[in-house]
């Protein structure tokens, strides 16, 4: 019997994972609860080898990550002898960024002999393929779009974020570690149209170039849109197949009934 564990972080989309996988093994990362769902196993990055066994001795053979979850602080004195033996790697991985820790540790599990699939891989409808979802954004919103998607693709190249806020042309702000939150309310109360009367701005959001999707995918619901329109903006945008919708039903109600556009961007 085979079995596929998440790897959860906190956040609604490790209990999204689970119910499309019927009975995964859910293990989350110490101090990262996963919304709605109660973890099999809770673990430390001190104690990987361990719980890696832990996995393997329970039948999995796949796992997946899911969720939110920031750099955890590390107590020396929980290592245990293989797990300090990796302290090196990960390190330098750490101090080369996100995308190159994420890299380490998608290898450190597929080395201990499990396969890693990617959220596209396990709930398709998640991630959805080009189209407009609701609302219809204008000539202008489309070129505010074109420039955010340069923007985020110039961020992502050195590993810094995935999103920005651009209106007029201008950028009014960019995704850095504080999140997308912190961004939105940002640009809500502090950022200024050059033309009051122009157009009002787009959120767009969107992989780093290169980066392996498997694994930290941008996500998207309905608090992104209810802080993009109290931002002020008229839609929000993102790369098609590259970004994860959570509970699309209620993100698309909730534009409608601000008048934003959700739009699903070709590449």
């Amino acid at each position: 019997m085979t079995r596929t564990a998440i790897i959860a972080g906190s956040g609604a989309l490790p209990r999204l994972l689970a119910a499309e996988l019927g009975n995964p093994l859910v293990a989350s990362l110490d101090g990262f609860v996963p919304e709605g769902l109660t973890p099999d196993v809770v673990f430390r990055i001190e104690r990987l080898m361990p719980f890696l066994r832990h996995l393997e001795d329970a039948g999995v053979t796949t796992v997946i990550f899911a969720g939110a979850a920031a750099r955890p602080r590390l107590d020396p004195a929980l290592f245990d002898p293989q797990t300090a033996q990796m302290v090196p790697r990960l390190l330098q991985a750490m101090q080369a960024g996100d995308d190159a820790t994420l890299r380490a540790v998608i290898g450190i599990f597929e080395e201990a002999g499990f396969a890693v699939s990617g959220v596209a891989d396990v709930a398709p409808g998640l991630v959805p393929g080009p189209g407009l979802l609701c609302g219809t954004p204008s000539e202008a919103d489309s070129a505010d779009a074109d420039r955010a998607a340069h923007i985020v693709a110039a961020l992502g190249s050195v590993d810094v974020g995935q999103g920005a806020v651009v209106a007029q042309g201008l950028c009014l702000a960019v995704e850095a570690l504080p999140g997308t939150d912190a961004m939105l309310d940002w640009v809500a109360q502090t950022a200024r149209r050059p033309n009051p009367q122009g157009a009002k701005g787009v959120f767009y959001k969107a992989p780093k170039p290169g980066q392996d999707r498997r694994i930290d995918l941008p996500a998207l619901g309905v608090e992104t849109v209810r802080r993009a329109a109290a931002a002020g903006l008229a839609g929000i945008v993102w790369q098609a197949g590259g970004v994860i919708t959570l509970d699309r039903t209620a993100m698309l109600a909730e534009a409608e009934a601000h008048g934003l556009f959700l739009w699903s961007r070709e590449p």
